[in-house]
């Protein structure tokens, strides 16, 4: 990763993305999960919380149709030289001509998708919940074309586990950085039964999602590192794997925390006090995993290790 303000810029961007990406899938999620519960009913107790997740999905579609519209540019600004506030004449050439332009052109179709998907308004039908996986494939396989992945070629065994990384990491975080938002407008004694059943559910998802992490991450690492763990402390690209794995361990503890400690108490116990411990876990594992997210970016915008190990 270079320190010039163009490459900073790609990396802020490219990171903010991953968490708007993230908070989209989160969002629907739970909007699937309480419309279950017919929380969008009027006089439901939970309804609070559905409108929560009904309004963030929309909000975090549009800013991440926004930055990776910015990351486009960016795109175009890197490969042509120009500045950035000129880039915009390099603009189709580098989306429609370039694969990075290709890959950041398809996740940027994937987000606009993703954003009709979520801005239907009321409890999402089958076909809006149909045109959101979509759309999430193509924001993943997108991203998947433009990092290290793509050094494997177009189609290849490495960018097809990289978009099911994207998308597995994404439900995770999502899940969590969503349900940091959406539960406390559930901590009521008459929402309460809404809230144990969602965490519930958020906890069931979140730990597939893990697994997916696990497996593929693994595996990207292990592609990265080129069979020398040296370069975990010769690089950069291995310093921010390294920062990446301790976020990733770190909201693991505090999502085991929730799913064998806290949220079995308040199973137990439908208190207000255990309701508010399973909440403020989950905002620490979130901001875990906003980190995770920022680690992800700078790795993508990073010599793999890899490369220099030769």
């Amino acid at each position: 990763m270079n320190d010039d303000p163009l490459s900073l810029a790609q990396t802020a961007f490219a990171a903010l993305a991953d968490l708007a990406f993230a908070c989209v899938l989160g969002a629907l999620l739970l909007n699937v999960w309480l419309s279950r519960e017919q929380a969008f009913a009027t006089v439901s107790p939970a309804r609070r919380g559905w409108l929560r997740a009904a309004r963030g999905g929309p909000i975090a579609a549009i800013a991440l149709v926004l930055c990776n519209f910015a990351s486009l540019w960016l795109q175009a600004a890197a490969m042509s030289g120009a500045p950035i506030v000129q880039a915009g004449g390099a603009l189709w050439l580098v989306a429609t001509g370039t694969h990075a332009g290709i890959g950041w052109s398809v996740a940027l179709a994937g987000s606009v998708l993703l954003l009709l998907a979520s801005a239907g308004g009321g409890a999402l039908s089958g076909t809006r919940i149909g045109m959101a996986l979509v759309a999430a494939l193509i924001v993943a396989a997108g991203k998947s074309a433009i990092g290290h992945a793509a050094d494997a070629g177009a189609f290849s065994l490495a960018e097809a586990v990289q978009t099911l990384h994207l998308l597995a990491t994404a439900a995770w975080g999502g899940i969590v950085i969503a349900g940091a938002f959406v539960l406390p407008a559930l901590d009521t004694s008459l929402a309460r039964a809404y809230l144990i059943r969602t965490v519930a559910r958020m906890s069931r998802a979140a730990s597939v999602a893990v697994a997916f992490v696990v497996l593929t991450g693994v595996f990207n690492a292990w592609r990265g590192i080129g069979g020398s763990a040296a370069v975990l402390t010769a690089s950069a690209w291995g310093h921010a794997l390294i920062v990446k794995m301790l976020l990733v361990a770190a909201a693991l503890a505090f999502g085991a925390l929730n799913r064998w400690s806290a949220l079995p108490r308040l199973s137990r116990s439908a208190s207000t006090m255990d309701a508010h411990t399973v909440i403020n876990v989950m905002r620490v594992e979130a901001l875990m995993m906003a980190g995770v997210f920022v680690a992800a970016a700078v790795l993508s915008h990073s010599v793999p290790g890899s490369s220099l190990a030769g």
